[in-house]
């Protein structure tokens, strides 16, 4: 089969999340199963744009409204990635660093997802299936059915996967002008709750639709941002399919990253190494145990809280461990965590901003990853933490749950609790703490998730199933 993967994000070109992740690693091991799978994306202007070599392969006109605009698709040269990878261009739109945070995403994306129908429209060989990503791709289902410019695409089946529900693209009515001359009476596929909804178009209007953990799905039920009713409408047609992580990448024993590789067979000695590394370079305490949190500095990750576990747990449970924070985000979440180096006594440090090479090298070096999310569709970095032997700190939702055992419980490798709230996240803390006393246990817990398989090939089989369904 031929699957067309429309997304805002692909790493290594452009990401921002864990939607960049997943479309920089599923076509690739769809490929290496036998079918052909391609990417097209915006074409930020990114290092990875500019540091590979493009063909020119479609130019073309098409408008947004009253404004007509012309596009270009490159095509990267040589497959490095695994999969054939087009980037869409339109001047004074997606020639940005930047992959979010304009004034005009709204105008951004949807001028980018017509192009993208109108070029695939001109395809003389038309992919099988069109698989779309989050709402910045979400009305091309609605368009692929009921815009009349693209009636030679509209038996093309669709797939949206739903990365995070929180986010929807709404827009007012009196931007439907946007839309390609479409069917009127098709209205209330593009409706809800009077707005303009993407993300619920494309739940309406996709053949199938996914989330990236089947916890997830069960929990879009009851918490999705207003979206509740649909999803329990729509739920014959939704499936939840477990993210994967790509083991080429994220793999101790060859990541470039980190100064210290390490096998399963090496694992004690490799993470000390690596941990030295994060203590001396941030005036840590070697001795004692090194808890970590990765990721975006908002609310939905817990991290507004983190500021009152740390000073707390330092307060109630003495100094008797590190923390070291890595990410951006909310101004007032960075200014609390920034505010702590004031009372630190080597067992605390933040990195404010992002750092890939820094984040390898905490995966590889830290005791413990902390996970304190209220809202987390899959989550990827607890399965990258302990495919470099870390253990994972993290409250029972979404992905989350699917993915950690808690250690008390039989077979269990993790520490869990089930609020994003200060009292839980300090006594997973304190757990941690003790955990870590134990060191024939926590020697055994590294060992056990070391060779736990979060690898893509069972996702993989899940998503040929889903668009062998369609044909």
């Amino acid at each position: 089969m031929e699957i067309l993967h429309v997304s805002a994000e692909c790493y290594p070109v452009a990401k921002a999340g864990g939607l960049g992740d997943v479309v920089g690693a599923l076509p690739k091991y769809l490929n290496q199963m036998g079918h052909t799978a391609k990417v097209v994306m915006p074409m930020y202007r990114t290092k990875f744009l500019y540091a590979n070599e493009w063909d020119v392969v479609h130019k073309g006109g098409t408008n947004l409204g009253n404004w007509w605009f012309e596009f270009t698709v490159i095509k990267e040269k040589t497959n490095k990635l695994g999969f054939d990878l087009y980037l869409l261009d339109i001047n004074g739109l997606l020639d940005r660093e930047k992959v979010y945070g304009y004034d005009d995403d709204t105008e951004r994306f949807v001028a980018f997802q017509i192009s993208v129908l109108d070029w695939l429209s001109a395809w003389k060989h038309q992919p099988d299936v069109v698989h779309c990503h989050d709402h910045h791709t979400a009305l091309i289902p609605f368009m692929m059915k009921y815009s009349h410019r693209f009636a030679n695409i509209k038996a093309i089946s669709s797939i949206l996967t739903i990365h995070n529900a929180e986010y929807q693209g709404w827009m007012g009515w009196d931007r439907s002008n946007y839309i390609p001359e479409w069917d009127m009476w098709q209205w209330g596929m593009l409706d809800w709750k009077n707005n303009i909804n993407p993300l619920a178009s494309g739940i309406k209007c996709a053949d199938k639709v996914t989330t990236v953990s089947p916890s997830y799905l069960d929990e879009l039920k009851y918490m999705s941002n207003g979206l509740e009713a649909l999803f329990e409408y729509e739920k014959g047609k939704c499936s939840g399919i477990l993210n994967g992580i790509d083991a080429d990448v994220w793999d101790p024993s060859t990541d470039t990253y980190i100064s210290h590789q390490y096998t399963l067979q090496q694992i004690e000695a490799g993470k000390a190494k690596n941990k030295m590394q994060l203590c001396e370079q941030f005036n840590l305490d070697f001795e004692k145990p090194l808890i970590v949190f990765i990721g975006r500095l908002v609310g939905e990750k817990g991290a507004d809280l983190l500021p009152q576990v740390i000073s707390d747990t330092f307060y109630f449970v003495g100094r008797r461990m590190n923390f070291l924070i890595l990410g951006s985000g909310q101004p007032e979440v960075e200014k609390g965590l920034s505010d702590l180096l004031n009372i630190s006594q080597y067992d605390f440090n933040v990195f404010i901003g992002y750092n890939e090479t820094l984040s390898h090298v905490m995966y590889a070096g830290a005791d413990f990853l902390l996970m304190p999310s209220r809202v987390e569709p899959c989550g990827l970095n607890q399965m990258y933490a302990m495919r470099y032997g870390t253990i994972p700190m993290v409250r029972r939702t979404g992905g989350l749950r699917d993915t950690v055992r808690d250690f008390g419980d039989a077979g269990g490798y993790g520490i869990c609790y089930d609020y994003a709230s200060v009292g839980d996240i300090s006594h997973g803390v304190f757990r941690a703490v003790e955990l870590f006393r134990d060191r024939k246990k926590v020697s055994a817990i590294r060992n056990n998730i070391m060779q736990l398989d979060f690898s893509w090939e069972s996702s993989v089989k899940q998503y040929i199933s889903l668009y062998e369904s369609l044909s």
